[in-house]
Protein backbone atom coordinates (compact mmCIF):
# COMPACT_ATOMS: atom_id res chain seq x y z
CA UNK A 1 0.00 0.00 0.00
CA UNK A 2 0.99 3.30 -1.23
CA UNK A 3 0.05 6.26 1.54
CA UNK A 4 -0.81 8.58 -1.61
CA UNK A 5 -2.91 6.21 -4.04
CA UNK A 6 -6.57 7.54 -2.36
CA UNK A 7 -7.69 3.84 -4.06
CA UNK A 8 -6.14 1.65 -1.97
CA UNK A 9 -6.44 3.50 1.43
CA UNK A 10 -8.95 3.33 4.60
CA UNK A 11 -10.47 6.10 6.22
CA UNK A 12 -8.27 4.98 9.04
CA UNK A 13 -5.32 5.64 6.92
CA UNK A 14 -7.04 9.35 5.22
CA UNK A 15 -7.40 10.34 8.76
CA UNK A 16 -3.97 10.42 9.79
CA UNK A 17 -2.47 12.84 7.15
CA UNK A 18 -3.66 16.23 6.41
CA UNK A 19 -3.56 16.42 2.16
CA UNK A 20 -3.62 19.91 0.62
CA UNK A 21 -2.88 18.71 -3.22
CA UNK A 22 -4.28 16.02 -5.45
CA UNK A 23 -2.93 15.02 -8.36
CA UNK A 24 -5.92 13.49 -11.36
CA UNK A 25 -4.81 11.53 -14.18
CA UNK A 26 -6.80 11.30 -17.07
CA UNK A 27 -5.75 9.06 -19.79
CA UNK A 28 -7.92 7.71 -23.05
CA UNK A 29 -8.95 4.36 -24.36
CA UNK A 30 -8.01 4.01 -27.76
CA UNK A 31 -5.69 1.50 -30.08
CA UNK A 32 -2.08 3.03 -30.29
CA UNK A 33 -1.18 1.13 -33.44
CA UNK A 34 -0.73 -3.06 -33.56
CA UNK A 35 1.73 -3.19 -31.00
CA UNK A 36 0.69 -0.90 -27.93
CA UNK A 37 -2.28 -1.27 -25.10
CA UNK A 38 -5.53 0.78 -25.48
CA UNK A 39 -4.45 1.48 -22.16
CA UNK A 40 -1.42 3.18 -22.97
CA UNK A 41 -2.55 6.80 -22.12
CA UNK A 42 -4.20 6.13 -19.32
CA UNK A 43 -0.81 3.97 -17.70
CA UNK A 44 1.26 7.05 -18.73
CA UNK A 45 -0.41 9.64 -16.68
CA UNK A 46 -1.12 7.16 -13.54
CA UNK A 47 2.23 6.03 -13.41
CA UNK A 48 3.88 9.36 -14.16
CA UNK A 49 1.61 10.94 -11.40
CA UNK A 50 2.11 7.71 -9.28
CA UNK A 51 6.01 8.86 -9.11
CA UNK A 52 5.50 12.48 -8.43
CA UNK A 53 3.82 11.60 -5.30
CA UNK A 54 6.27 9.37 -4.42
CA UNK A 55 9.05 12.19 -4.67
CA UNK A 56 6.78 14.49 -2.96
CA UNK A 57 6.07 11.84 0.29
CA UNK A 58 10.08 12.11 0.20
CA UNK A 59 10.35 15.74 0.76
CA UNK A 60 7.17 15.50 3.61
CA UNK A 61 4.56 16.90 1.08
CA UNK A 62 1.43 15.67 1.74
CA UNK A 63 -0.05 14.79 -1.45
CA UNK A 64 -2.65 12.94 -2.57
CA UNK A 65 -3.17 10.37 -6.36
CA UNK A 66 -6.94 10.35 -7.42
CA UNK A 67 -7.99 7.84 -9.21
CA UNK A 68 -7.48 7.80 -12.91
CA UNK A 69 -9.97 9.15 -15.77
CA UNK A 70 -9.31 6.67 -18.26
CA UNK A 71 -11.45 7.22 -21.21
CA UNK A 72 -11.20 10.47 -23.16
CA UNK A 73 -12.00 12.83 -26.61
CA UNK A 74 -11.90 10.03 -29.13
CA UNK A 75 -14.29 11.51 -32.04
CA UNK A 76 -11.86 11.63 -35.07
CA UNK A 77 -10.43 7.85 -34.51
CA UNK A 78 -13.46 6.05 -33.89
CA UNK A 79 -12.95 4.27 -36.68
CA UNK A 80 -10.61 1.90 -35.15
CA UNK A 81 -12.17 -1.20 -33.11
CA UNK A 82 -13.79 -0.38 -29.98
CA UNK A 83 -12.06 3.08 -29.77
CA UNK A 84 -14.44 4.34 -26.51
CA UNK A 85 -15.24 8.40 -27.51
CA UNK A 86 -16.46 10.53 -23.99
CA UNK A 87 -17.22 13.58 -24.96
CA UNK A 88 -14.70 16.89 -23.84
CA UNK A 89 -17.54 18.31 -22.14
CA UNK A 90 -18.79 15.44 -20.37
CA UNK A 91 -15.31 15.17 -19.16
CA UNK A 92 -15.39 18.22 -17.78
CA UNK A 93 -18.24 18.16 -16.05
CA UNK A 94 -17.12 15.41 -14.01
CA UNK A 95 -13.72 17.06 -13.26
CA UNK A 96 -15.74 20.20 -12.07
CA UNK A 97 -17.74 17.69 -9.54
CA UNK A 98 -14.24 16.46 -8.68
CA UNK A 99 -12.80 19.73 -8.00
CA UNK A 100 -16.37 20.81 -5.64
CA UNK A 101 -15.61 17.70 -3.52
CA UNK A 102 -11.89 18.29 -3.15
CA UNK A 103 -12.90 21.96 -2.19
CA UNK A 104 -15.35 20.70 0.40
CA UNK A 105 -12.76 18.68 1.58
CA UNK A 106 -10.16 21.51 2.18
CA UNK A 107 -8.19 20.34 -0.70
CA UNK A 108 -5.92 23.74 -2.15
CA UNK A 109 -4.15 22.43 -5.35
CA UNK A 110 -5.31 20.43 -7.98
CA UNK A 111 -3.21 19.36 -10.40
CA UNK A 112 -4.29 17.28 -13.94
CA UNK A 113 -1.98 15.19 -15.58
CA UNK A 114 -3.37 13.98 -19.06
CA UNK A 115 -2.08 11.79 -21.14
CA UNK A 116 -3.93 11.97 -23.89
CA UNK A 117 -3.43 14.35 -27.17
CA UNK A 118 -7.31 14.59 -27.93
CA UNK A 119 -8.29 16.12 -24.77
CA UNK A 120 -8.14 20.09 -23.70
CA UNK A 121 -8.54 21.35 -20.49
CA UNK A 122 -7.37 24.75 -20.95
CA UNK A 123 -10.65 26.24 -21.71
CA UNK A 124 -11.76 24.03 -18.55
CA UNK A 125 -8.55 25.96 -16.42
CA UNK A 126 -9.94 29.17 -17.60
CA UNK A 127 -13.83 29.03 -16.55
CA UNK A 128 -12.68 27.60 -13.69
CA UNK A 129 -10.44 30.34 -12.45
CA UNK A 130 -13.24 32.79 -10.55
CA UNK A 131 -15.38 29.68 -9.89
CA UNK A 132 -13.25 27.27 -7.60
CA UNK A 133 -10.63 28.22 -4.51
CA UNK A 134 -8.60 25.56 -6.05
CA UNK A 135 -5.30 26.50 -7.69
CA UNK A 136 -5.65 24.50 -11.10
CA UNK A 137 -2.42 23.48 -13.28
CA UNK A 138 -2.29 21.42 -16.24
CA UNK A 139 0.54 18.96 -17.27
CA UNK A 140 0.23 17.09 -20.77
CA UNK A 141 3.12 14.88 -19.31
CA UNK A 142 4.54 14.67 -23.11
CA UNK A 143 5.57 17.77 -23.49
CA UNK A 144 7.66 17.98 -20.32
CA UNK A 145 11.15 17.58 -21.83
CA UNK A 146 10.41 17.95 -25.22
CA UNK A 147 13.16 19.72 -25.90
CA UNK A 148 15.16 16.95 -24.79
CA UNK A 149 12.93 14.22 -26.64
CA UNK A 150 14.07 15.21 -30.50
CA UNK A 151 17.70 14.96 -28.83
CA UNK A 152 17.00 11.13 -27.93
CA UNK A 153 14.97 9.91 -30.54
CA UNK A 154 15.85 9.68 -34.18
CA UNK A 155 12.62 9.86 -35.67
CA UNK A 156 9.64 12.22 -35.16
CA UNK A 157 5.57 11.18 -35.00
CA UNK A 158 2.41 11.58 -33.47
CA UNK A 159 1.04 8.69 -32.52
CA UNK A 160 2.65 4.90 -31.33
CA UNK A 161 5.79 6.23 -32.72
CA UNK A 162 9.68 5.84 -31.34
CA UNK A 163 9.55 8.41 -28.37
CA UNK A 164 5.72 6.61 -27.56
CA UNK A 165 6.72 3.16 -27.61
CA UNK A 166 10.20 3.88 -25.97
CA UNK A 167 8.24 5.13 -22.63
CA UNK A 168 5.67 2.41 -23.22
CA UNK A 169 8.56 -0.61 -22.71
CA UNK A 170 10.18 1.28 -20.09
CA UNK A 171 6.93 1.15 -18.23
CA UNK A 172 5.05 -1.46 -19.00
CA UNK A 173 7.11 -3.07 -21.40
CA UNK A 174 5.38 -6.45 -21.03
CA UNK A 175 2.44 -4.95 -22.65
CA UNK A 176 4.01 -4.15 -25.89
CA UNK A 177 4.54 -6.47 -28.79
CA UNK A 178 7.32 -4.38 -31.18
CA UNK A 179 7.12 -7.20 -33.31
CA UNK A 180 3.60 -6.00 -34.74
CA UNK A 181 4.53 -2.59 -35.53
CA UNK A 182 4.65 -1.34 -39.06
CA UNK A 183 7.11 1.62 -40.39
CA UNK A 184 3.83 4.21 -39.07
CA UNK A 185 3.52 5.53 -42.42
CA UNK A 186 1.10 8.68 -42.67
CA UNK A 187 -0.56 10.31 -45.51
CA UNK A 188 -0.52 14.58 -45.53
CA UNK A 189 -3.41 16.70 -46.57
CA UNK A 190 -3.74 17.90 -49.55
CA UNK A 191 -4.20 22.01 -48.49
CA UNK A 192 -0.70 23.18 -47.52
CA UNK A 193 -2.59 25.30 -44.98
CA UNK A 194 -3.47 22.27 -42.65
CA UNK A 195 -0.08 20.82 -43.68
CA UNK A 196 1.63 23.80 -41.94
CA UNK A 197 -0.65 24.18 -39.12
CA UNK A 198 -2.54 27.72 -40.27
CA UNK A 199 -5.81 25.37 -40.72
CA UNK A 200 -6.89 23.12 -38.24
CA UNK A 201 -8.89 20.51 -38.84
CA UNK A 202 -10.41 16.84 -36.86
CA UNK A 203 -8.09 14.31 -39.12
CA UNK A 204 -9.50 11.79 -39.68
CA UNK A 205 -6.93 9.04 -38.03
CA UNK A 206 -8.50 5.84 -40.37
CA UNK A 207 -7.42 7.93 -43.85
CA UNK A 208 -4.21 9.92 -41.69
CA UNK A 209 -2.69 6.51 -40.97
CA UNK A 210 -2.38 2.76 -41.68
CA UNK A 211 -3.16 1.39 -38.54
CA UNK A 212 -3.37 4.58 -36.03
CA UNK A 213 0.63 4.80 -35.89
CA UNK A 214 1.85 7.70 -36.77
CA UNK A 215 6.12 7.54 -36.85
CA UNK A 216 8.32 4.75 -37.08
CA UNK A 217 8.28 3.23 -33.51
CA UNK A 218 10.76 0.24 -34.78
Amino acid sequence: MKPWRLQELTQKAIREHTFTTAILPIGSTEAHGMHVPYGSDAFHSTIVSDRVCEKAWEQNARIILLPTIAYGVQGNTLNFPLNINVRQKNIDVMIVDIIESLEFHGIQKLVLVNGHGGNDFKPLLRDMYRRTKLFLALVDWWKVGSDKAKEIFEKSGEHADEMETSIDMALFGDLVHLEHSNDGGSYPSRFEAINKGWVYIARPWHIVTLDSTHGDPR
